[in-house]
C-alpha cells in the first residue's frame, strides 16, 4: 500500500527548512511512490489540521528559498495556547494524525522540536525529525542545517564592522545569536578575525576583556572587534545562574513546584535581557578602556535570505535519508548529520541535551593561538 507522510517546520525559521521540505517531499514522491503533506505552521497547523498539498509543483522551486513555504511556530502540542488558555492538545494531534491516515510524520526543528517529537512517539506515533538550528546546538548530529548560512552573515558583518571599528578608533561590540550555545559566535569571531570572543561555555571577567583592550591600545591598535554570544554571562551572572538551577533542583528532589525561571528568558522578552546585558557590557568596556564601544545586533538578520550551498546539500542529503528510513520502517529518531553521510539516531538520545561548546573544542585553542581573548 502507498504511504501517507505527513511533513511540518517547527521552532525558529532556518536557511535550508525548503531545501529539506523538498528533499523528503521528492524523495518520498518520486522515489518511493508515497504520498506527502504538508501541515501549516508547525505542531498547531497539525492541531488544527491546517494542511497543504505537496506535490511536484509545490516543491518546484524552493531549493533557493530561504524561511519555510509550510510557514512556522514555537507551539508545542503538550502546552498550546487555545481559547485564552494554555492547554495540552496532544490527543487532538494524535487523532489528527489517524484521520490523515499518515504512517509517518517528518518534524524538522531545532532542540524543542526533538523533545515534542518524542512526545508524540511515546503516543504512538511514527515519528522522524532532522535536525534544524542556526545555533548548531542539537545534541548528536554533526551540524544542523542552517547554521553554515548564518555563519557566514555574521562573519561578512563582523568583516564590514573592522572598517567602522578602524577608522573611528572604537571598540565595537557585536551580538551574535546563540544563548545556550557558542558554536555561531565563535565560528563568525574566528573567520571575522574578532580579538575577543564570548560565548556561554566560557564566563568572562569583564577586566580580563577589558585588559585585552588595553594592550591592543598599547601596542598601536586603538580599535577592537568584540563578538559576544546572546547568552554569554559573566562569571557574577554564571554564578547566580547556577545557584538558581540548584535551587530549582533542589525543590524538584524535594517535590515542590519550582518557581518560574527568570534567569531564561524566552521570546520577545529574550531578546530584550540580551540587548541590555550587550549594552552593559559595552558602557562597561567603555568607562574601563576610555575608548568609545558602540554595540550592533545582528538579530534576526542571521536566519533571512538565501540558504549557502552547503546548507542546501546538507538539507538534501538528510531529507533524503529521512525518506529512506520512512521506506524501512524505521522511526523513533532523528536523521543525524556524519561525516559525508546521515545516522538514525533515537530521540531519547536527543531530546533535552544541548550540544555545546567544549572549552578545549580545536576551534578554541585554536583561537587562542592567534591571540583572541575569551575572557577567562
Amino acid at each position: 500500500m502507498t504511504k501517507n507522510i505527513g511533513i511540518l517546520t517547527a521552532g525558529g525559521d532556518s536557511p535550508g527548512l525548503n531545501a529539506a521540505i523538498r528533499g523528503v517531499g521528492k524523495a518520498c514522491l518520486g522515489h518511493y511512490g508515497m504520498h506527502i503533506v504538508g501541515f501549516r505552521d508547525g505542531f498547531r497547523g497539525l492541531m488544527e489540521n491546517r494542511t497543504a498539498p505537496l506535490d511536484g509543483g509545490q516543491l518546484s522551486g524552493i531549493l533557493t528559498l530561504g524561511g519555510t513555504i509550510l510557514g512556522t511556530s514555537r507551539d508545542k502540542p503538550h502546552r498550546m495556547p487555545v481559547g485564552g488558555k494554555t492547554l495540552d492538545m496532544t490527543d487532538a494531534i494524535v487523532a489528527n494524525y489517524h484521520a490523515n491516515h499518515l504512517d509517518a510524520l517528518v518534524c524538522l526543528g531545532g532542540g524543542g522540536t526533538q523533545k515534542n517529537a518524542l512526545r508524540l512517539k511515546e503516543k504512538g506515533l511514527n515519528v522522524i525529525t532532522l535536525p534544524k538550528t542556526i545555533d548548531n546546538d542539537v545534541h548528536g548530529t554533526d551540524t544542523t542545517f542552517g547554521f553554515d548560512t548564518a555563519l557566514g552573515i555574521a562573519t561578512e558583518a563582523i568583516d564590514r564592522l573592522h572598517s567602522t571599528a578602524h577608522s573611528h578608533h572604537r571598540i565595537i561590540v557585536v551580538e551574535i545569536m546563540g544563548h545556550r550555545a557558542g558554536w555561531l559566535a565563535l565560528g563568525a569571531g574566528i573567520a571575522g578575525g574578532a580579538d575577543v570572543i564570548l560565548i556561554p561555555e566560557i564566563p568572562y571577567d569583564v577586566e580580563s576583556v577589558a585588559a585585552a583592550l588595553r594592550e591592543r591600545r598599547v601596542g598601536g591598535k586603538p580599535f577592537s572587534i568584540v563578538a559576544v554570544a546572546e547568552g554569554a554571562l559573566s562569571r557574577q551572572e554564571h554564578g547566580a545562574l547556577q545557584a538558581a538551577e540548584k535551587q530549582t533542583a533542589d525543590k524538584k528532589k524535594a517535590g515542590k513546584k519550582p518557581a518560574g525561571r527568570k534567569d531564561v528568558p524566552e521570546g520577545d522578552a529574550a531578546e530584550i535581557v540580551y540587548a541590555e546585558r550587550t549594552l552593559g557590557l559595552a558602557k562597561q568596556l567603555e568607562a574601563l578602556t576610555g575608548l568609545d564601544a558602540r554595540v550592533t545586533i545582528l538579530g534576526h538578520l542571521q536566519r533571512g535570505g538565501t540558504p549557502s550551498a552547503a546548507d542546501r546539500i546538507l538539507a538534501t542529503r538528510l531529507g533524503t535519508a529521512a525518506a529512506d528510513l520512512i521506506a524501512r520502517d524505521q522511526y523513533g529518531v532523528m536523521v543525524a548529520a556524519r561525516g559525508e553521510g546521515a545516522r538514525a539516531v533515537k530521540l531519547e538520545d536527543v531530546a533535552g541535551r544541548v550540544k555545546t561548546v567544549p572549552p578545549d573544542h580545536d576551534w578554541v585553542a585554536s583561537a587562542r593561538r592567534v591571540g583572541t581573548n575569551f575572557g577567562d
